[in-house]
């Protein structure tokens, strides 16, 4: 068995030995070239090496396309119908910009920002969807050494505002559908003076944006305009300096800002290419659709940049061939050979291909699950499956743009299931873990590593060690050694920006992050993510169980869209609330004579409810879950969770709290049916 870690140092009081990959054996990765320091650095790298090569691809709106269709919805239990106007989008094909071009773009919008009167480490606030402007505009800044701050741009007013008003930012970058927001905001922080954007902006807009203290309200080509007009040399950023505070949105309070410097972001680079630089090659491109202000997408382009990867930049709503008319979706046009996704990402295309699937004859779905098990149990075997491919599973590999070579799954726990049925019938999804506070890299498994319940093998920029957790016995001296992850390294933060308190809880003296997950190493030296230390519940019966786990688990169930677990530790087990899959669900409904089509009532019957418990606990069985960790009961909520509404975060995850909250009394309901 080869191993992919190996002990470095002395055991540690607290847990077990600290841990590297056998890459870092004798030190941790900090430059992935030798004149590669920074950011501004790496596009300068790709600029010089690949200066012709495809940098960044775009395509541009043609035509808005309206389409009226009848929809029917049940009001106080009569059907009645509407009409809707569906909006469609005709793009052109890619069109591209060189990494020569790339950069000449960039130190003009870096000298049209110090033009504005902005100099050296002054901060400017990127709040924007995923598009080549923003990660041009975050490398514009990065000439003239200014610091960019992040949101997601579903992190709402009140976040926003929060984050421009604690670093002081005197510029935004922003998009033409999102200035309302800005605008709203604009008067709310004196620090502001100039406000950027991109697109197609209405002059009504415009003006609404020009409160008191604003001088600037300008296009993304005006910028340009005025650094043509008025050059400046790059002022480079050290090492040491700032690169990006970004917001991370909590499930609780407001979003805090991690401090990155160019050293975190380029050691975390250096890491990956440590581990995977081997498989890239000259043709590599990359589909660019997550949110730029996650780290895991920020570090990853940068890192295509670094190897002068060609990145093809989409939307999710243009991203398949569902909303678009006269052209293809952007992942069939651009037919990239890497992808980086989420875990919601991955459950909808399993969803939908199984939707498919079931919707072929007997016959035809014999012959893809024969073909599925075999290809499973070669893949295992590391034995060719390219006969197999041919026959059964190339049109769905078809879906994603046919040539995709392997995907990077980050962000949240991926369930089993799900990473096995796209490994299989698509390409092999690599599982990491991380976080903000490491660039989003502490391990990362690679094709050599590659199997399912793990999330490989310690990047080589980072260290990691696993400290006891005696109460719920999660010990170093366990069989399987377990604990609290902890993590030191190049791309480790040194702390929050202005929270002194929440650094000295999370950041130790000697620099190892307490990352608050629980883990454990396996024999070959990679990671599997147990749980979040804070999700464990001890049950009535003494048995502790993870939330986490068991929703990454029960979401690949056919019937969920989107589940919190809920544990009492005055009852032996849990309960949950599920946000079914809405086709799905009317299906289910209609096989089992359920008379009425409102959503909520289907919701509520309970021959519905009792048949997605019983998937549910198949889906349980089928992972192997202890008795504890099996479902008491469930209810099927008929409204789906939201940004909006206040159920979950920017970054899509459980806010647990205002769930629970919110739907009190159907889990008080399902605990009191328990016996204590």
């Amino acid at each position: 068995m080869k191993v992919y870690a190996v002990d470095v140092g002395p055991e540690q009081p607290n847990g077990g030995n600290v841990k590297r990959s056998i890459l870092a054996a004798d030190g941790v990765a900090r430059v992935p070239a030798t004149n590669v320091h920074t950011l501004y650095d790496v596009l300068q790298h790709s600029a010089r090496s690949y200066p012709d090569r495809k940098a960044f691809g775009y395509r541009n709106i043609e035509k808005i396309i309206e389409e009226e269709k009848e929809v029917t919805k049940v009001i106080d239990g009569v059907e009645k119908k509407e009409k809707k106007v569906w909006k469609y989008f005709q793009l052109s094909g890619y069109q591209y910009l060189t990494y020569k071009e790339a950069s000449q773009r960039a130190h003009d919008l870096g000298a049209g920002f110090a033009a504005l009167g902005l100099k050296e480490k002054a901060k400017v606030e990127i709040f924007a969807p995923t598009t080549m402007h923003w990660l041009l505009t975050a490398h514009g800044l990065f000439t003239q050494n200014m610091t960019i701050v992040t949101a997601y741009e579903t992190l709402g007013e009140e976040g926003l505002l929060h984050s421009m008003n604690e670093t002081e930012v005197e510029a935004i970058f922003t998009s033409a559908e999102l200035l309302p927001t800005v605008g709203k905001v604009a008067s709310q922080c004196p620090s502001l003076k100039h406000v950027i954007y991109h697109g197609e902006a209405k002059p009504e807009v415009l003006e609404k944006t020009k409160v008191a203290q604003i001088e600037n309200v300008l296009s993304v080509d005006e910028l340009i305009t005025r650094g043509r007009e008025q050059p400046k040399e790059a002022r480079a950023p050290e090492p040491e300096d700032m690169c990006c505070i970004m917001y991370t949105s909590g499930s609780t309070g407001n979003p805090k800002g991690v401090v990155l410097t160019h050293k975190n972001i380029v050691g975390a680079i250096a890491g990956v290419k440590a581990l995977l630089g081997h498989l890239i090659t000259d043709n590599d491109s990359m589909m660019a659709y997550l949110p730029l202000a996650h780290v895991l997408e920020f570090v990853v382009e940068n890192l295509c940049v670094f190897w002068g990867v060609t990145l093809g930049y989409a939307s999710v709503r243009t991203l398949t061939d569902v909303s678009v008319r006269n052209c293809k979706g952007d992942i069939k046009e651009f037919r990239p050979t890497l992808m980086t996704g989420v875990p919601q990402v991955w459950e909808s295309i399993r969803k939908g291909v199984l939707a498919k699937v079931n919707q072929t004859s007997p016959q035809a779905q014999k012959i893809f699950h024969k073909a599925f098990a075999t290809k499973a149990w070669l893949m295992e075997r590391h034995l060719p499956t390219g006969f197999l491919d041919m026959a059964v599973f190339n049109k769905i590999k078809e879906q994603v743009g046919g040539r995709l070579r392997f995907a990077l799954s980050g962000g949240a726990p991926l369930s089993l299931e799900t990473q096995k049925f796209l490994s299989v019938t698509v390409c092999p999804i690599l599982g990491g873990y991380g976080m903000t506070e490491s660039c989003g890299m502490c391990s990362i498994m690679t094709p050599e590593q590659f199997g399912y319940g793990h999330v490989g093998a310690p990047v080589p920029c980072v260290e990691i060690k696993l400290v006891d957790v005696p109460d719920a016995g999660y010990l170093s001296t366990n069989p399987t050694p377990q604990g609290e992850v902890w993590v030191r390294g190049t791309s480790v933060t040194k702390g929050y920006w202005k929270r002194d308190d929440l650094t000295k809880e999370t950041v130790t003296e000697d620099g190892w992050l307490m990352t608050g997950d629980i883990a454990q190493w396996n024999p070959n030296g990679t990671l599997s993510i147990i749980d979040r230390k804070k999700n464990l519940v001890k049950l009535s019966n003494g048995e502790y169980i993870a939330l986490e786990k068991l929703e990454s688990l029960y979401k690949s169930c056919l019937y969920v869209n989107n589940i919190c677990v809920y544990a009492d530790s005055l009852r032996p087990r849990p309960v949950a609330l599920v946000v079914p899959v809405e086709a799905s669900v009317r299906k289910l409904a209609t096989e089992l004579d359920v008379a009425s089509k409102d959503l909520e009532d289907i919701c509520n019957d309970d021959k519905v409810k009792k048949a997605v418990l019983k998937s549910l606990l198949a889906t349980g069985k089928e992972a192997s879950l202890k008795p504890a960790e099996m479902l008491f009961d469930i209810h099927l909520c008929h409204e789906e969770w939201t940004i909006e509404s206040g159920l979950l975060t920017a970054a899509q995850k459980l806010k647990r709290q205002d769930i629970n909250k919110k739907f009190k009394e159907q889990l008080d309901t399902m605990n009191a049916a328990q016996k204590a």
